[in-house]
């Protein structure tokens, strides 16, 4: 085996590190108490869904922003608490009348990871659950609750990327930052934009 083999593949165990260590950490939770052998037999059925099966490698960018991982959970937080109240609310109303929808939406990236994470946490947030994804398309489809006009969907639409968004900048790679970056500036652009008034036939 040639040198510059051993380091790439050393190099992508490398970059599953912080996947092998959350898969660990869920283990852990799952059993609801630390001892050796749950460490140990976590950290092998981590290794073996990582590297054993036939998956596609997940492979993490390598790069992380603290500032932006924290501005990503404390919104997270929010969604839910206010997601949570708003659902809790409109339960007891009893005029209230739920109209739902199933939306497409259109993600930036293409990565599986990123694909992953925005699809958990949205389903996380009441109101909003991913029922499928088109991974060839990047297309998230989800059942989005109280949407009663085209303005509704659009701002769920919104609300989507903008996790996606929240999450690239927090995890990925700087070419995704750099392309939703340029996505924000131009969404804000046509969001700000008016049409002229027609004019009128002298």
């Amino acid at each position: 085996m040639s040198q510059a083999h051993e380091v790439s593949r050393w190099g992508a165990v490398w970059r599953q590190l912080p996947l092998i260590v959350m898969l660990v950490v869920l283990w852990v939770l799952l059993w609801d108490h630390i001892d050796v052998l749950t460490v140990v037999s976590g950290v092998v059925l981590a290794v073996a869904v990582t590297r054993l099966l036939y998956l596609p490698p997940v492979l993490l960018s390598g790069r992380f922003n603290p500032w932006r991982g924290l501005l990503l959970g404390l919104r997270m937080i929010a969604d839910v608490v206010f997601a949570s109240i708003q659902v809790a609310l409109l339960a007891v109303n009893p005029w209230w009348k739920p109209v739902n929808s199933i939306i497409a939406v259109q993600l930036l990236t293409r990565s599986d990871l990123i694909t992953t994470l925005t699809a958990e946490a949205i389903s996380v947030v009441p109101g909003t659950v991913v029922v499928d994804i088109d991974r060839e398309r990047g297309l998230l489809y989800l059942h989005a609750f109280a949407t009663r006009s085209h303005d509704d969907i659009e701002k769920v639409k919104r609300q989507v990327l903008g996790v996606e968004e929240r999450i690239v900048l927090a995890m990925g790679t700087r070419e995704q930052a750099a392309a939703v970056r340029e996505a924000r500036r131009e969404r804000r652009a046509g969001a700000g934009a008016h049409p002229e008034p027609p004019k009128e036939d002298a």
